[in-house]
């Protein structure tokens, strides 16, 4: 019997938006936001694929997102609930190589599930953490307010 794969967590998925992340110019990912319903609910399972250009190590990967969270201010304020944090993004991503897709599942009032390609590499019960990294890219304070509109389905 198969593993399930992302697309088994949300089976009627459509893509939402789509968009590139650029880094002084150098493109770092192509990134796909799928929902199961138009217009885009947050509150409902949806999966973020990221597709990277580039090497970059599971350890910058961790980094950057709970650096991303600290300054969107949903990260724990707390020692302890970082070191937490850290440790479940430690365990879900891996090393990327150009090519490689790393997607995310958003499950309301669970947390979140990761995939490298169709295998699962971590189930994460913890929805405040999975709200937070989601918001990475979802939220008004994003880094990159071009590519949430894109994903948002709002700018071409």
């Amino acid at each position: 019997m198969a593993s399930p794969t992302w697309r088994d967590e949300v089976p009627d998925a459509l893509v939402v938006g789509r968009g590139e992340m650029r880094w002084l110019g150098f493109r770092i990912y192509r990134a796909v936001l799928w929902g199961d319903r138009q217009p885009f609910d947050p509150g409902s399972k949806f999966a973020l694929q990221l597709t990277y250009y580039r090497s970059i190590s599971r350890d910058r990967l961790v980094n950057t997102s709970m650096d991303e969270m600290r300054r969107i201010g949903s990260a724990p304020r707390d020692e302890v609930g970082q070191t937490r944090w850290r440790s479940l993004l430690q365990g879900a991503f891996v090393d990327v190589q150009p090519g490689d897709q790393l997607t995310g599942v958003s499950i309301p009032g669970y947390g979140m599930r990761f995939y490298h390609g169709e295998k699962q590499l971590a189930d994460i019960s913890d929805p405040v953490l999975a709200k937070a990294f989601f918001d990475i890219w979802l939220n008004e304070k994003s880094r990159d307010p071009e590519l949430r509109s894109q994903l948002l389905g709002k700018s071409p």
